[in-house]
């Protein structure tokens, strides 16, 4: 089969690959039909995960149709369209019983490389370094899902792949970011990154309650984008973020904050200078400048979500103004299994069409040039979904 392989540093290519098999009784053999390119692929693009190797094919974003079973799958049958949520579970362990999905204690095969890093291992991720599991991913004509009878959801009769893709990753992972700002009526949400997670947190803000949604870009197409969603816009690049907020929410700061930038974050000026050195000679491994402006932008007793992706160790966090104002912030890898079902009722009674964030969709082929658009943001790119089988 063809596959998208990670061959280093802002290197993929499509190679051809030996096709997956089952090899545990509670698996399943997907072939894809629809995948996709997330942001935090970008992470692995960019090598900032060392536990990467040539040849691992990326990927946590896909769906597609059954075509094998293992004998313990019973809840899907062959023929059937199926999401993939990029978490891997077991569906029985202290955490999978707790709705924590993304924290299974029997999903990473890798677990004690994880706790050297972390102090526990969080679950396996699809195609997302050996750090979490090592595990094959979708960008790829076919895949093998582990835990198939727990992780596989049905797709009903009458939705496109387009509107229900990303069910795997991007969707529940900007709703999570919203829950985990304790929206409460009339409340105001300053949204940092208008990438597709920011862009779903943005609408799930609104979808939960929120009054107002103030988004923090510097894309013309992002910002465009969030405002088509109903957001207020900061382009960070002409204007300074705090005393913008202070300004806009009558100088007491934005109810919660959302962090979905995560490890990669443009700073300007002398910050953004320090972390690009301090992560260049491997003194911290992640940029951290929207979760500085976040934690200092909201209001005293206010909520900070962090659903961006970060690998490692920071710098620089103000832990002052953490402590003194009464902060709390909820973070984690979505837990996507809890809300497939609840997506899955909003876009069928119309609340929301998630395909509104595709810019881009081309042949597997093309993943290279992919890529490329979606990491310098050309040609109006905001999110690429990739095609196996269809022509160049």
């Amino acid at each position: 089969m063809k596959a998208v392989c990670w061959q280093g540093t802002t290197k993929v290519q499509v190679d051809n690959v030996p096709d997956p098999k089952i090899l545990n009784p509670r698996d399943a053999i997907i072939r894809i039909t629809t995948t996709a390119i997330c942001g935090s692929d970008l992470h692995l693009y960019n090598g900032f995960n060392p536990t990467m190797q040539k040849g691992d094919i990326l990927g946590h974003e896909f769906m597609g149709e059954v075509v094998e079973l293992g004998s313990k799958v019973t809840n899907v049958k062959i023929g059937d369209r199926v999401v993939v949520p990029f978490t891997i579970s077991c569906g029985s362990c202290f955490f999978c019983n707790r709705d924590l999905w993304s924290l299974c204690d029997n999903s990473n095969p890798n677990a004690w490389m994880a706790e050297k890093v972390m102090g526990h291992s969080p679950a396996g991720l699809f195609g997302y370094s050996h750090l979490l599991g090592g595990y094959a991913g979708g960008q790829a004509e076919y895949a093998r899902v582990p835990f198939a009878d727990v992780g596989l959801f049905k797709i009903p009769d009458g939705l496109s792949d387009e509107k229900v893709v990303f069910f795997t990753d991007i969707f529940p992972t900007g709703y999570m970011a919203a829950e985990n700002c304790n929206i409460q009526p009339g409340d105001t949400v300053a949204v940092w990154g208008c990438g597709p997670v920011g862009q779903f947190g943005i609408r799930s803000a609104f979808m939960l309650g929120a009054e107002r949604v103030i988004a923090i870009d510097r894309v013309p197409e992002r910002l465009q984008m969030a405002k088509d969603g109903g957001a207020e816009v900061l382009n960070y690049e002409e204007i300074e973020v705090g005393e913008a907020l202070k300004e806009m929410t009558g100088g007491r700061g934005p109810d919660s904050v959302m962090d979905a930038v995560g490890m990669e974050a443009h700073g300007m000026g002398l910050e953004g200078f320090y972390d690009t050195v301090m992560q260049s000679v491997k003194l911290e491994t992640d940029r951290p400048t929207a979760l500085r402006q976040a934690i200092l932008a909201v209001r005293k007793g206010g909520s900070v979500s962090v659903p961006g992706g970060y690998t490692g160790f920071v710098d620089k966090i103000p832990m002052g103004a953490f402590m003194n104002k009464g902060l709390t912030m909820k973070s984690g890898q979505t837990h996507v299994h809890k809300y497939l079902q609840p997506l899955l009722d909003r876009v069928q009674h119309g609340d929301i069409d998630p395909s509104f964030i595709i810019t881009h969709s081309l042949p597997l082929e093309q993943a290279p040039h992919a890529y490329e658009i979606f990491k310098h943001k050309k040609d109006s790119c905001i999110k690429v979904v990739l095609k196996p089988g269809t022509l160049n």
